[in-house]
């Protein structure tokens, strides 16, 4: 199975993305904790390069926190910050103080002036890692729409989140070529990928290999004595008509488990 997926609204995504940079003192890069190393997106990182960054490590609640911060050090640069981070249970304030950090030369230099800096900030990332429930939390309503799946957001939109920042708002995006399969196997894995373009029974029998040399116990503890997809479904007692195995249901349910956290706290890099 080859995982490419990359729609139209993408394509137009990074354009406007380039095109409205001009306008941004700093940029927020949301990450998935689970895969920080593999939600980088190059065409985001290039894009990105020339002004501060914010790094936050979403859905760190359901990563392996310890392997988080082992990663995060090639985060903390020059005129860069991160925050490991739960975006649906958060104090907005640490966001937003970060921001202001990260933003202070141009609020020292208007403040000299006598004048109030409006900051304005970007939220960009690959799709489904929680982009929006940001921005509504920081704008402490929903104004962009959510859901768990990619390629929710369609377009960006510029909002007032108060005390002089605004943010926009940008749809999830990956690259047009993925050339590195184990990288999008682990946005599949996450769901960054639209669900519809993937093999499930391949993708959650790479999944539990993974799991199995990584994180053995917490493996063993959900599906005890469980070597494979085949054992699980036995387990889950997924069968269909004349006793087969529901070898589909099976994967889907089996993938489902790590993405809703059901296996315990894991991140894969």
């Amino acid at each position: 199975m080859k995982i490419n997926w990359f729609p139209g609204h993408m394509h137009k995504a990074l354009k406007d993305i380039e095109n409205q940079l001009k306008k941004v003192d700093v940029v927020i890069y949301v990450l998935d904790a689970r895969i920080p190393v593999s939600s980088l997106n190059p065409s985001l990182d290039k894009i990105s390069e020339n002004k501060p960054v914010l790094f936050i490590l979403n859905k760190i609640d359901m990563a392996d926190e310890k392997r988080v911060k082992e990663l995060v050090s090639c985060f903390a640069k020059e005129n860069r910050d991160y925050l490991l981070f739960n975006s649906t249970a958060f104090k907005s304030e640490l966001v937003i103080n970060k921001i202001k950090k990260l933003a202070q030369n141009k609020i020292l230099k208007y403040k000299q002036k006598g004048v109030k800096a409006t900051i304005r900030v970007m939220v960009i990332g690959v799709p489904n890692s929680g982009k929006s429930s940001l921005v509504n939390n920081l704008c402490k309503k929903a104004k962009t729409v959510t859901g768990n799946k990619a390629g929710v957001t369609k377009s960006g939109q510029w909002l007032n989140v108060g005390d002089g920042i605004e943010i926009y708002d940008t749809p999830g995006t990956l690259y047009p070529n993925i050339e590195n399969q184990d990288i999008a196997k682990k946005l599949a894995f996450v769901g960054s990928v639209r669900d519809e373009v993937l093999d499930f029974t391949e993708l959650s029998a790479e999944l539990f290999d993974i799991l199995k040399l990584k994180y053995p116990s917490l493996l063993e503890k959900r599906y005890p004595n469980c070597n494979n997809i085949e054992d699980i479904a036995k387990l889950r007692k997924f069968v269909v008509s004349g006793g087969e195995i529901d070898y589909e249901r099976a994967s889907y349910n089996f993938v489902d488990d790590f993405r809703k956290g059901r296996i315990g706290k894991i991140t894969l890099d």
